[in-house]
């Protein structure tokens, strides 16, 4: 007899067949802001707008991304039939105003990158790099012409972007960064090297972190076609493999003056950038998390073992009542969040302790969720085992939950643990 959650799923209610196999699946069930997944109703606090952007994004997931990504998943392929039909949806730019950019409110974007992430996390990285990295890096500390000239076909996605800030010996501690930029004529040459670099292999215009002259950073947009500009993808990995991180190779990279980002002045600018990425990367844990409570929550109810479904035993309803508290502590934390995001009380520690918090807790969720399908817990068909691998990655990107944490160590104690015996500042 096999073990409760284990063997292959009935074919009852909520079923479908499996790409090419024939096997019975569960879907995940379109819940939208169903007391099962809302449990404390913030749907309630959105606008009707808000709200029907929500569904939008969570219907395009659901039924143009869901169907298709496991193969691109299990290649290690981009899905690029895939971004004209993104483009439509016009949510590239995310909190950007004008230039083609819907302007959301830091709420309104949160629950659009959550509905993306619960999709798949493939997707919702594409476009936060795109968007919260490339576009915000042009918005927060370009020029108007470069806004002008750069953001309008980003935000139609007739252009990709990419961010090229870590390099092979500094992630951590890229403050360090070495690749350099040297002042010549009426340009910049650019040398050295950078790694995962998300988009980095089709991008359009990557936005290149280089040490200047002067000792201080600043950020080059570098166009695609660019002579010494060489991006290798990164093979062999076992989480987002359908991201195309690349390790980047600049040889006496030619960059019009043009080109450099017209408002950065140290390194400091960039976090500029940082605390907005990092700030969409929470809510992608929350996506992340929802995804794994909805399909084990589905799968409970469908999956019959010793004659009855397993929700109706002690301990998968103790273990989908976890998962829900979780859910219902980030959303409610996250909430709060964006909104001081938008009445411009926010700081970089507050923002880390949630990507901290929600990261570490998608990645238990997510666990739970796989260990409750059984068996077909590690099969794609059933869409944990993807978000199970990919959250792997979500939890170091953007800073790891210990140096999340040592931000908001030093934000509270006034030590600077980073460095033993420096200032916080």
């Amino acid at each position: 007899m096999n073990a409760i959650g284990q063997g292959t799923l009935s074919p009852i209610d909520l079923t479908t067949v499996g790409p090419g196999n024939g096997h019975p699946v569960v879907q995940p069930p379109v819940l939208g802001g169903s007391e099962h997944t809302d449990y404390y109703l913030l749907g309630d606090l959105l606008t009707d707008e808000q709200n029907a952007l929500r569904q939008r994004v969570r219907d395009f997931m659901d039924q143009e991304v869901t169907p298709v990504i496991n193969p691109y998943w299990e290649r290690a392929e981009f899905p690029f039939p895939l971004v004209p039909k993104l483009a439509e949806l016009g949510v590239a730019g995310f909190q950007i105003s004008g230039y083609g950019c819907p302007g959301m409110s830091n709420v309104t974007a949160g629950m659009v990158i959550l509905e993306l992430a619960r999709g798949d996390l493939s997707i919702s990285t594409f476009a936060g790099v795109h968007s919260a990295l490339a576009m915000m890096s042009i918005s927060l500390l370009g020029s108007e012409e470069q806004k002008q000239r750069f953001l309008p076909p980003m935000a139609r996605l007739e252009k990709i972007g990419a961010f090229g800030l870590t390099e092979p010996a500094h992630g951590t501690d890229v403050v360090k960064l070495e690749t350099t930029a040297r002042r010549d004529g009426d340009g910049y040459v650019l040398n050295g090297h950078k790694r995962w670099i998300g988009n980095a292999s089709f991008a359009d215009y990557v936005i290149i972190w280089a040490r200047g002259d002067d000792g201080h950073v600043g950020g080059y947009v570098v166009e695609k076609g660019t002579p010494g500009f060489d991006a290798q993808v990164i093979t062999g990995k076992t989480a987002l493999r359908c991201v195309q991180n690349a390790q980047i190779s600049l040889t006496d990279v030619r960059v019009p003056a043009e080109n450099r980002l017209a408002n950065v002045d140290t390194f400091r600018d960039t976090e500029k950038v940082l605390l907005a990425s990092r700030f969409c990367v929470a809510w992608e844990a929350i996506g992340a998390a929802v995804a794994g409570y909805e399909t084990a929550l589905a799968y409970a109810k469908q999956r019959k073992q010793f004659g009855v479904p397993l929700a109706a035993f002690q301990l998968v309803q103790y273990r989908l009542a976890r998962m829900l508290a979780d859910i219902t502590d980030m959303m409610c934390m996250q909430f709060r969040l964006s909104q001081l995001m938008d009445e411009g009380k926010f700081s970089m520690p507050r923002v880390a302790l949630a990507k901290m918090h929600y990261t570490e807790r998608a990645r238990a969720i997510l666990a739970d969720a796989r260990d409750m399908l059984g068996g077909n817990g590690i099969l794609l068909d059933y869409h944990v085992a993807r978000h199970l691998c990919d959250i792997e990655a979500i939890d170091t990107y953007e800073g790891t939950d210990t140096v999340q944490a040592l931000i908001v160590g030093r934000d509270i104690t006034g030590y600077n643990a980073f460095v033993p015996g420096l200032p916080p500042h």
